[in-house]
């Protein structure tokens, strides 16, 4: 296993375990992070990001979550990983199964340069939001309301740390 696959496996399992310090320091201090609900720069962002959402499961839904990764694959420069979680949304406290695709550009360092996240929008709001992700998922519009939430969000956690 290479250093990047390695950063990736490292990554992954710390979030298996809701670790978001060790997921954290996977990112360069530069780095970026995309997918349908964030769009982040810098580790602060994105390690703030996953200290969020990990401590939300902790403190709410720990007995519901569960993360399985595979696929790792990663060059000098690149990587990709699947992954899947199940988790319960805190705001629905509806069961939501994520089949999510990674991929990854690295430093030579070994760290996280970017790292952008795919996954099919509308079925992840169908389960998390029940009956209004049904009917507006689909809908530009509803995606960016749903980023300008977790924006908020996130500023409001950021804040408080």
């Amino acid at each position: 296993m290479n250093t990047n696959e390695q950063t990736i496996t490292k990554f992954y399992s710390a979030f298996a375990a809701l670790d978001a310090d060790t997921m954290a320091s996977c990112y360069a201090e530069d780095a970026t992070f995309d997918d349908p609900a964030f769009s982040l720069k810098g580790r602060r962002e994105v390690g703030g990001m996953w200290r969020m959402l990990c401590s939300a499961t902790q403190d709410k839904g720990r007995k519901d979550w569960r993360l399985e990764f595979n696929d790792i694959q990663a060059g000098s420069s690149s990587g990709r990983a699947h992954w899947e979680a199940h988790y319960r949304f805190i705001a629905t406290k509806r069961l939501v199964h994520n089949i999510i695709d990674a991929e990854f550009t690295f430093t030579p360092e070994g760290l996280i340069a970017t790292h952008k996240d795919t996954f099919n929008f509308w079925r992840w709001s169908v389960q998390a939001l029940g009956i209004p992700g049904f009917v507006l998922g689909w809908t530009p519009w509803f995606n960016r309301q749903v980023r300008q939430k977790t924006r908020i969000k996130l500023n409001q956690f950021l804040a408080g740390q």
